[in-house]
């Protein structure tokens, strides 16, 4: 197979953090009819900055997904669909954006949402060289090769995984670990009789997308009540995700950690606290990694304004216990990430004296 730009080994880059400005998504404010942060995105980076724990030029800048690679899972037929601007106010709930020109739409909206694709590409990648990687956007879980929805207009999941066993000498079999609030229909249905992508599905069982069909995919199924609290989320999270690993030896792990389990969001109508996400985070990093499994974690869904702040407050837990160690690849002396790993050594060697 021909090699794709999204596979290129990034600069002595040396955080397997994706990101691109491009994620964020403005338009005339009429972003702001989506109860969706079309921020987010941007306001984790911000948070990770002022905590001192990257720098721009210490994380992998995303590429958008060209046609090419969208077509390895995608049909034509779907592609061309999103060339109708009323199909695209449909999957991203944006109702005005019917009525703008295809082309503001494509730059404005897709564009973003295929950068945010490549981007989960790219990590997948990244998670199998260094041990873990964090796409911090993606996990388009309602997306499928032939049908969007929920906001999700490319199926980044499917693709990441495609890519990776079909790209990927040793990378043969996949668990998905999604957490977000809602069924993560899209992938189900793309790997409905693949003995190779095992799925583990955790979420509210009352609400989008009740998914009958796509449901026959997932091979441990966690049913959520309305207002799940943490005490009882986490320790069906933590027996669940221990048994998933079990159970189905991966190569790779894909965690979709949406956030819109949070107490109060008007979608995912769960009860989780901040701190109940960050432990949820901290379930999945320990389970894969001290199982020596590559993990690559995607945001997915959460609409709240303080949503970018706990993913910021997980990444830097993650960090902060060692999780996310030895993932950095051998940097050249006098690199950015060189200087990096000085400053922590020393933040490492204050805290102890």
């Amino acid at each position: 197979p021909h090699r794709t730009e999204l596979y290129e080994d990034p600069p002595s880059g040396c955080w397997p953090i994706v990101y691109s400005p491009d994620y964020n998504i403005t338009f005339m404010g009429l972003e702001k009819l989506h109860p969706f942060d079309a921020g987010k995105w941007g306001k984790v980076i911000n948070f990770l900055k002022e905590e001192k724990l990257i720098a721009d030029d210490l994380i992998v800048q995303a590429r958008e997904a060209t046609d090419e690679d969208l077509l390895v899972v995608h049909t034509r037929r779907y592609l061309n669909k999103l060339k109708w601007s009323f199909v695209v106010a449909t999957i991203t709930e944006i109702p005005p954006v019917a009525f703008l020109p295809n082309f503001v739409v494509q730059r404005k909206v897709l564009k973003p949402l295929r950068t945010q694709t490549g981007g989960t590409i790219m990590a997948g990648k990244l998670a199998v060289d260094r041990g873990w990687a964090i796409n911090v956007g993606g996990g388009f879980h309602h997306c499928s090769s032939d049908k969007g929805g929920g906001f999700c207009a490319y199926a980044d999941i499917t693709l990441a995984i495609k890519f990776l066993f079909e790209r990927v000498p040793g990378v043969s079999r996949a668990t998905i670990i999604d957490l977000d609030a809602h069924q993560g229909n899209g992938h189900e249905r793309d790997f409905m009789d693949d003995p190779r992508v095992y799925i583990m599905d955790a979420y509210n069982r009352y609400i989008y997308p009740g998914d009958g069909f796509a449901k026959r995919a997932i091979k441990r199924k966690v049913e959520l009540e309305w207002g799940t609290e943490d005490a009882e989320y986490l320790q069906k999270v933590q027996t669940h995700v221990e048994g998933a690993l079990n159970e189905f030896k991966p190569d790779v792990v894909v965690y979709n950690a949406g956030t819109d389990i949070l107490d109060g969001d008007p979608l995912g109508g769960l009860a989780i606290s901040p701190q109940g996400i960050v432990k949820r985070d901290e379930v999945v990093f320990r389970a894969a990694r001290s199982r020596g499994i590559p993990v690559l974690m995607l945001t997915s869904g959460g609409y709240q304004k303080r949503t970018a702040r706990i993913i910021a407050d997980s990444i830097l837990n993650l960090h902060g216990l060692g999780l996310l160690g030895r993932g950095r690849a051998a940097c050249a002396v006098g690199s950015p990430c060189v200087d990096q790993m000085i400053r922590d050594a020393a933040k490492d060697f204050s805290s102890l004296s």
